[in-house]
């Protein structure tokens, strides 16, 4: 009688065992899926706030807002044309690329004077197109900025909320094409962390970075497609249902 009960014990600890087993294996599967949902994701944020210095140099295919006193008050919003040129009224074309916006208020305001007296020009940049770079992969928010003033990586990255859990520090990625050459350049964040900056690069306009996930996370994101693989198509199938009932 004794060896039943103690065997029936035993039964039932190899069953909770297993239970725990398998409740455990759910918990990390469920893990991994949300980490491949948040991964996945492509959607870039807004850019942040940044204004720009004195000695930012305008550039295709930036935003310009023009105002013009006295009265009765010009006022424009324009874009810089591929050719470096912008449209301002009563005067024509001004050229604005590669000049900074004081250098742009001056010639508007010397060739406005000869339509407005003791004119008063204010010039502010409102789109800076020409220099973005963009950051994408294993980050807080994965986003595209211009680049205004001299950045490294470590603070690009600091913009857009660091590095997730899944990224993998230590082999990040800036993609940078230079007249026509593309050049993989590596990053190894963790080095930089431990004092190392000879790979803190200074980012230049048009960089990409990307970092990438570690091996556990590829991996979560290969059994997130196998477990769930018709979720991409579900969503846009709702996305379309959407915009059919959409009046």
């Amino acid at each position: 009688m004794a060896n039943q009960f103690s065997g029936e014990i035993g039964v039932q600890s190899r069953a909770s065992q297993c239970g725990r087993i398998l409740r455990g294996s759910a918990a990390i599967i469920a893990g991994f899926a949300a980490a491949a949902a948040i991964g996945c994701s492509t959607t870039l944020a807004p850019s942040p706030d940044v204004k720009a210095p004195l000695s930012y140099r305008v550039g295709a295919p930036d935003g310009l807002t023009i105002s013009i006193l006295p009265e009765p008050v010009i006022e424009a919003s324009v874009q810089v044309r591929p050719d470096g040129v912008i449209t301002v009224p009563l005067i024509g074309e001004v050229m604005a690329g590669g000049r900074t916006i004081p250098e742009i208020t001056a010639e508007i305001e010397q060739r406005i004077a000869r339509y407005k007296r003791d004119p008063h020009v204010s010039v502010a940049l409102v789109g800076a197109a020409s220099t973005d770079i963009v950051i994408l992969g294993e980050v807080g928010r994965q986003a595209s900025f211009p680049l205004v003033k001299e950045t490294r990586i470590v603070e690009a990255i600091g913009l857009v909320g660091g590095t997730t859990a899944f990224g993998s520090d230590s082999r990040i990625r800036v993609i940078r094409t230079e007249n026509g050459v593309t050049e993989v350049l590596r990053v190894d964040l963790n080095a930089i962390r431990k004092g190392d900056l000879s790979t803190n690069l200074m980012l230049q306009p048009g960089d990409f970075v990307y970092v990438p996930p570690t091996l556990w996370a590829r991996f979560g994101y290969a059994l997130n497609t196998l477990l769930f693989p018709f979720q991409p198509l579900m969503g846009m199938a709702r996305t379309m249902g959407g915009n059919l009932l959409t009046p």
